[in-house]
């Protein structure tokens, strides 16, 4: 199972991913702003409460009842919309982060892998000069 992560980490063009982070991090921080200027839609009283009236008048009412429900329906759908993208300016920021923490690790293994080499090399430097001053 760790050798499929493996070849899925690798196959990510991580240059990309950290290159694009910080501009996915501006469009949500953009469409946040966006959203959260808008204003939400003007809360409507109830005015079910009208005397029978002659057809053209029910037409009229059953028309105004229709409309406080989509502006009802509006109204839902901004504070949906509004949450979504909160929850889409939280997660770009989560990314922006976890690709800045991956950048940070993949310089600490290229620093501990030439310490690794480094060290490598002096060892056999080592046991190489141990050997030459026990044959002569």
């Amino acid at each position: 199972m760790a050798i499929g992560w493996l070849a899925v980490l690798q196959s990510v063009p991580w240059s990309e991913v950290i290159s694009n982070a910080p501009k996915v991090a501006d469009g949500a921080m953009k469409l946040w702003n966006a959203v959260a200027r808008k204003p939400s839609p003007p809360e409507v009283s109830d005015s079910s409460t009208q005397p029978a009236a002659p057809p053209e008048s029910q037409r009229i009412a059953a028309l105004e009842t229709r409309a406080i429900a989509l502006e009802a329906a509006v109204s839902d759908l901004h504070a949906q919309m509004l949450a979504s993208s909160e929850l889409i300016k939280a997660l770009a920021d989560q990314n922006a982060q976890l690709i800045q923490r991956i950048e940070n690790n993949r310089v600490r293994v290229l620093w501990l892998s030439a310490a690794t080499a480094v060290v490598a090399v002096a060892a056999l430097l080592g046991i190489l000069l141990a050997f030459s001053w026990h044959g002569a």
